[in-house]
């Protein structure tokens, strides 16, 4: 199986790392693959540049395999990451949104309801984001992804491994863009990670201004799709490991905390507390 890290020259955070990556020894030349894309080739990794928006290209991985006849393990997006907050980061995580119903607009692209099985390099790759920020006095440089990839003759972080004892994963919910109360399970050694829903992932009705009977124990709002959805993408990438649900306690009134643990019970989805990812 080969990866695909795909850039794009319209966004300066998503070719400057390219360039960067690709400015690294034993890149060649790769397979054609369409007019208005270049590709590249080092190992197993394939590396794509092309003009348009990073959400305009569906099915990359089928069609790589269609053109090329090799399969696609994983997809790379190298884009740039916005929040309300406008706080810089350099980050990794998922793609998907889980909580939008069909029809809703999705101006970062996606489908409705939908969730990508979370790449199992998210959390080594977060834990050693911060080691080589830390080395280089918090102004990380691109070599996450050349040291992330193995590319450089170490071992490729990130691999996932069933047989393993250390197969506890972490789907967080609840909290802030960049689930703060999270990140310290996140940056744990040995803990993978899957979808963080935040707050705003898990829309919910407030059973006291519904018009539905006070009575009635159903709360609106697709929180419970988007639980799903995550939740089925983390088993399909992570087959044999123990999914752990997270909750951000604080971060909810107590009709969604009874609301959410009632649901994730009813889903025989094991909860975990921080000491439970040790």
């Amino acid at each position: 199986m080969v990866i695909l890290i795909v850039a794009t020259t319209i966004d300066p955070a998503s070719i400057n790392p390219a360039n960067a990556l690709l400015a690294m020894p034993g890149w060649k030349p790769g397979p054609f693959f369409q007019d208005d894309m270049k590709s590249f080739v080092n190992q197993k990794v394939r590396v794509l540049q092309h003009n348009k928006s990073i959400i305009a290209e569906d099915d990359l991985d089928k069609r790589w395999q269609e053109a090329t006849g090799e399969v696609v393990g994983e997809v790379i997006f190298l884009s740039k990451h916005t929040a309300v907050s406008n706080r810089p980061a350099l980050t990794v995580h998922p793609i998907g949104v889980p909580h939008l119903r069909e029809g809703e607009p999705l101006p970062q692209g996606g489908r409705p309801g939908w969730a990508a099985p979370p790449n199992p390099r998210i959390g080594p790759w977060l834990r050693l984001l911060k080691k080589i920020a830390l080395s280089h006095n918090l102004v990380p440089e691109f070599e996450l992804i050349w040291d992330g990839l193995g590319l450089g003759g170490g071992d490729a972080v990130g691999n996932w491994n069933r047989e393993s004892d250390k197969n506890k994963v972490l789907l967080g919910i609840g909290g802030g863009h960049y689930a703060p109360r999270h990140m310290d399970i996140v940056l744990k050694d040995d803990v993978w990670v899957a979808h963080l829903l935040s707050g705003y992932s898990l829309p919910m009705e407030d059973p006291s201004q519904s018009k539905v009977d006070s009575e009635s124990k159903e709360i609106g709002g697709t929180w419970k799709e988007a639980i799903k959805a995550a939740y089925e993408a983390t088993r399909s990438a992570f087959p044999g490991g123990e999914i752990l649900a997270h909750l951000d306690h604080k971060s909810f009134k107590g009709w969604q905390k009874n609301a959410i643990t009632g649901f994730l019970s009813e889903q025989n989805i094991k909860v975990g507390k921080p000491n439970d990812f040790i």
